[in-house]
């Protein structure tokens, strides 16, 4: 395996600048571009050994945007709704360590037997996106909703990356969860159902979904914002539109414009731009390829030799992919970087107190949703696994 040098400023180089803040993003989010430093190369050693003493009773789930010092103890990798689906496939593994944000750690235990612990090794871990969404809030807007006579012929759909309290939420209203692998089947079906879609939290899934793969227009979809009165709406755009995006974004995928699409094809002539749906829909419209982040590996996997690629993910991913492809030309989207900085809390020397702690018999920083919570939050994704077109192949999490 080859090792990651740092890149000179070169056309064709991974961009790791980004020493600055970033006023532009959607909620003028510092983006200062750096990681904290390589964690003391002893914990390695410490991690290893907690792993071998523990054996089968432990299982590490580790996300495509974690760190590669944390990566590499991970028993599995991938997105957010795959790590937890190996959880539950793995009933003897007593204690479920993730390495990723607080609601995938709920989907875990929800998804996990009464007798599995899941463990986050940091509480702090959390994601911005979801917590633009509390269960007050959209409690008062489906209230809202029932107020004006469209709640009966509205459907909530909420992303995977939602708390466990939105997700039973949309449970109990009729609705389903989605992933962005299959946000297209569960509109559809969600529009079999009702007149409208209430979508949760993420507009920018429910607006690129709806208008790039469903045909609706820009005017079928309204932003219902939670910190003003109404949502900002009024009875009659809330009567008219057919998508309700909540107003919420992913500050990561929020980070790129239209410009830096222009910039890197005009640095990079002939490259291929691959985006997340999380993106911002002016950078849809842009970009040549939108997916998951499971379609993003994939796509590059399946890259021909030498072609040239501009990623619009979590620059951990994006570097991974770089590493482990040196036969292709792969940059980042912007030379202007934004980490997920609530998936880095979780680093080497977390995981390693977390497995320590557990070597001692003692259980830190248990994740556990309640029995009420967890059943409406699973009749929500069972009702995704239903869909017609829904398989093992599109359930990537995020």
């Amino acid at each position: 395996m080859s090792t990651f040098t740092e890149p000179d400023p070169t056309p064709l180089a991974l961009m790791l600048l980004g020493q600055q803040a970033d006023p532009n993003t959607e909620r003028g989010i510092e983006c200062p571009g750096d990681l904290p430093p390589i964690s003391d190369p002893e914990l390695v050693a410490e991690v290893r050994a907690a792993k071998a003493e523990l054996g089968d009773r432990l299982f590490v789930l580790g996300h495509h945007y974690q760190r590669d010092e944390v990566i590499q103890f991970a028993d599995v990798t991938g997105d957010s709704f795959k790590l937890a689906q190996q959880a539950a496939a793995r009933p003897e593994a007593e204690f479920i360590v993730f390495c990723g944000v607080h609601f995938m750690a709920e989907s875990a235990d929800i998804l996990t037997t009464p007798d599995q612990q899941v463990i986050l090794p940091d509480l702090a871990a959390g994601c911005s996106m979801a917590d633009m969404a509390n269960i007050k809030q959209v409690e008062d807007s489906w209230k809202i909703l029932q107020q004006h006579g469209l709640a009966a012929g509205t459907v909530p759909i909420t992303y995977m990356n939602s708390s466990a309290a939105i997700k039973s939420f949309t449970g109990r209203n009729g609705g389903a969860v989605c992933t962005s692998s299959n946000a297209h089947q569960s509109l559809t079906w969600a529009f079999e159902q009702g007149e409208r879609v209430l979508f949760l939290p993420d507009q920018h899934l429910g607006r690129n979904t709806a208008v790039l793969e469903m045909g609706l227009t820009l005017d079928d979809c309204v932003v219902y914002d939670p910190h003003k009165p109404e949502g900002g709406l009024t009875q009659q755009e809330l009567a008219n539109a057919k998508m309700v995006l909540w107003r919420g974004h992913c500050s990561v995928h929020g980070h790129f414009t239209p410009e830096t699409v222009d910039e890197v094809r005009e640095r990079v002539p002939g490259i291929n731009v691959l985006v997340h749906p999380e993106v911002r829909y002016e950078v849809a419209i842009k970009a040549d390829l939108i997916g998951s982040t499971e379609y993003i590996i994939k796509t590059i996997e399946a890259a021909e030799p030498g072609s040239k690629w501009a990623i619009g993910t979590e620059l951990n991913l994006v570097r991974r992919l770089a590493l482990q492809h040196p036969d292709k030309e792969i940059v980042f989207l912007d030379r202007s970087v934004c980490f997920c900085a609530t998936m880095n809390r979780i680093d080497l020397p977390h995981l390693n107190w977390s497995l320590q702690e557990l070597r001692r018999g003692n259980v830190v920083n248990r994740i556990v949703v309640d029995d009420e919570t967890s059943h409406w939050a699973k009749v929500a994704l069972d009702r995704m696994l239903a869909l017609p077109g829904v398989n093992s192949a599109n359930v990537s999490g995020d």
